[in-house]
């Protein structure tokens, strides 16, 4: 009888734990790290690759199948591993700096990182944001990957071998490497970069194993250079050698330092003393934490997947680029003057991209940390005299525009304080007037925009109404940042002004926005279809929508509502016409547009990301709905394939995630998210200050795309749009979703969204 009752206890309490078990939400087994990863330089599908990481990082690793120095760092349609690589690259257009890479061998040793590649396969691979396992056929050996912010560690798993190697490779364009076989380490220091960096940068390196070595040698150039234990060079490494048994683990425990060999060491304690399983298992903890604030119930596994896939890219940048030195405080090596610092630093981020969603977002989730990126924008001005527009890690020239401006307006605006905002005031202030010390920086041009009143096309600019328009906006958000820190109307109201400069580059004509010569008449021939030229990776049909703050504005210059939505409708209606002699050739951009179907309308690049939404402004809501669900639905998939163009520091992934919850940014530095409609059933996000905001929508589905109605807070809600304070005091919103449109909800003047024309 005792046995069968303890059986029994043994079934019950069995059962009882698969239940609790299954009730624990782990968002990080839906992440696919591989989503974006099927890319080439010609044709993005993402241009990712699988960050091995902790929420924005300061190291990253991924595994390297391409050549040392190429961008597209790792191909999924590429058969061989050559290493698993330190990697702080944003972009395969910006690559990469502090690189060096760890790989296991047996047999003969072989340097050479093309004969030295291993065949491997996507079905004996687990790639995750915090663990990554391969199996290197051609060594039969499994290597595993696993980090914390600033060290990782890896298990190397071997067969019964005499001779089973590490290669550590420290890259080319000079490095140093040590062997200390009596502690079982390596160090070195790696200096190669693609820019942004001042003369004195290095990336310190320690490698510490927990078996002591057979052998240890240096090598140079793919050569073993005999009785060195130290060496430094164009191109450095060590190799290391082991005799192994049968399934044998060796460990190795990594961690680099931008600072020194010192601070690396100190930043190998972030491993402590757990074993790479604790490791692992800590680094789900860490994602599970982030990517849980949003829970999403209700859709199909796929949208799940790609959901919480684009999550995780929102959540690895800008990278953390500091450290924590012997008395625990916060310091940095400064990428901007080469000197060691005290506070926050960030970087790896281009603003033309991440001002639109990105950090809305993280004002919206994460406001603790982006009171710490804005002092690290105010630590970026006082020792460079210029923010940051695209740094990696320091000033990149890369892209336009002043949207630092955006950023910093917008995170002060949504109530982050805890950092020197009269610095940033001064930085933001400065870039009205000044050209920067290159041309993504400060604004190129600016004499004629602030003389003019937009930047001409015949004056030698390149991309000038893209500038234009994107100085505007910035203007705009300069006002409402001096505004909110009490400065006097005589000092601001110049931008409040040169907040309408978009319609200066309004062509009546075409009702697009269009070149215009210095003395006043509009470029000649013009096509709406070319890329470039007057633009910035886009044409016309992109670029017009770019009055973030003011489509009111836009509506009236265009005649209407009317007009304005016949507008908005051709952008899907016109077949996919480019012009690519700016170019002189297809880009990757317009190849993306031509293959969708979807018309001229390019979701695959930034600029016309917020359209969809502007139908909001216009009475006819239902429009963005559909449109929403479309892109949602074509354009996304959790696959290598999974992105229609690049994805961006979190950009294109971070449309998806608002979208996906029902509501997008529009206009930084305004109160106000657009009303789209939500993807599932049910979304429940905790905010940082403890409050919830829970959307439901118990009818969505593949068909029911449109919003009947929305009650928030238990009453009717006719709103195109949802105000910040509203959402941060936490809500309760219910859609009621058909498969039919609502063509009376959201259609009076008192339902849209804000414009800056009302308010002046």
């Amino acid at each position: 009888m005792k046995n069968i009752l303890f059986f029994l206890c043994v079934v019950v309490y069995s059962f009882m734990s698969l239940q609790i078990k299954a009730q624990i939400f782990q968002p990080v087994d839906y992440v696919n790290t591989l989503m974006g990863t099927d890319s080439e330089f010609k044709l993005s599908n993402g241009n990712t690759y699988p960050a091995i990481a902790r929420p924005w990082g300061m190291n990253f690793w991924t595994p390297q199948t391409a050549k040392m120095g190429d961008g597209w760092v790792y191909g999924y349609d590429a058969n061989k591993i050559r290493g698993f690589k330190q990697t702080h690259q944003p972009s395969p257009w910006i690559n990469d700096y502090g690189q060096f890479s760890l790989f296991p061998m047996t047999g003969k040793l072989v340097i050479n990182e093309e004969k030295r590649g291993s065949w491997f396969s996507h079905k004996a691979e687990t790639a995750k944001p915090h663990y990554y396992k391969v199996y290197l056929a051609d060594y039969d050996v499994v290597t595993e990957i696993t980090p914390t912010e600033r060290a990782a560690m890896f298990r190397f798993t071997f067969p019964e071998n005499d001779e089973s190697f590490v290669l550590v490779d420290a890259f080319d364009r000079g490095s140093s490497i040590k062997l200390i076989p009596s502690e079982n380490k390596i160090i070195g220091y790696t200096t190669r970069n693609s820019g942004g960096v001042p003369d004195n940068f290095k990336n310190y390196f320690v490698v510490v194993f927990d078996k002591p070595f057979v052998k240890s040698e240096v090598w140079s150039k793919d050569k073993i250079i005999e009785g060195k234990t130290e060496l430094t060079d164009n191109h450095v490494g060590a190799a290391i050698q082991f005799k192994t048994k049968k399934g044998e683990k060796i460990h190795a425990r990594v961690a680099s330092s931008f600072i020194s060999y010192e601070q690396a060491e100190r930043n190998l304690k972030e491993l402590g003393n757990d074993s790479f399983d604790q490791v692992k298992e800590k680094g789900a903890a860490s994602w599970n934490k982030e990517l849980s604030r949003i829970k999403v119930e209700g859709g199909t596994d796929d949208q799940i997947k790609t959901f919480y896939s684009c999550l995780y890219r929102v959540l690895l940048f800008p990278r953390k680029f500091y450290e924590y030195d012997e008395n625990g405080d916060v310091v940095h090596y400064s990428p901007y003057n080469g000197e060691v610092l005290p506070g926050y630093m960030f970087t790896d981020n281009g603003f033309w991209d991440t001002f639109r969603a990105v950090f809305p977002f993280f004002n919206l989730m994460y406001p603790s940390l982006n009171e710490k990126i804005q002092e690290g924008l105010a630590n970026t001005y006082k020792e460079s005299g210029f923010l940051p527009e695209w740094a990696s890690p320091g000033h990149r020239d890369c892209m336009i525009g002043s949207n630092s401006a955006t950023i910093v307006a917008d995170a002060y605006l949504k109530g982050l304080r805890g950092y020197d905002v009269e610095t940033l005031w001064d930085a933001v202030v400065k870039n009205t007037m000044h050209e920067g010390p290159m041309s993504s920086v400060g604004r190129y041009g600016v004499d004629y925009y602030n003389k003019l009143g937009y930047v001409p096309y015949n004056v030698g600019v390149n991309e000038n109404v893209a500038r234009t328009l994107e100085y505007a906006f910035a203007d705009y958000c300069v006002y409402q940042l001096g505004k909110a820190l009490g400065k006097p109307e005589s000092e601001i109201d110049i931008f409040a002004k040169r907040a309408m400069n978009y319609k200066n580059v309004f062509d009546k004509e075409s009702s697009l926005m269009r070149g215009r010569n210095e003395e006043g008449s509009f470029q000649s021939p013009f096509s709406p279809f070319k890329w470039g030229d007057a633009f910035t990776e886009g044409n016309s049909w992109h670029y017009t929508w770019s009055v973030f703050h003011d489509m009111q504005g836009l509506i009236d210059l265009m005649g209407g509502k009317q007009e304005f939505v016949s507008m908005l409708d051709s952008v899907f209606v016109v077949p996919p016409i480019f012009d690519d002699s700016y170019y002189g050739g297809v880009i990757h951009e317009i190849r993306e547009m031509q293959i969708m179907n979807m018309g001229n309308y390019a979701h695959g690049n930034q600029p016309i990301q917020h359209m969809i939404y502007l139908y909001n402004y216009a009475g006819q809501p239902w429009k963005t709905q559909h449109w929403a669900r479309e892109v949602m639905d074509r354009l996304y998939t959790p696959q290598a394939d999974g992105y229609c163009g690049d994805e961006d520091n979190g950009q294109t992934s971070a449309w998806y995630v608002f979208t996906a919850m029902g509501f997008y940014p529009v206009a930084p530095a305004t109160d106000e998210y657009v009303i789209g409609a939500p993807l599932f059933n049910k979304i429940t996000v905790e905010l940082e200050n403890g409050n919830t905001i829970n959307i439901e929508a118990p009818k969505n589905g593949k068909d029911n795309r449109y919003v009947q109605s929305i009650d928030l807070n238990g009453k009717s809600y006719s709103k195109n749009y949802f105000k910040y304070d509203e959402l941060m005091k936490g809500a309760s919103i219910k859609f009621d979703m058909d498969a039919e449109p609502n063509k009376n909800r959201g259609t009076q003047a008192s339902d849209f969204p804000y414009s800056f024309s009302k308010e002046k």
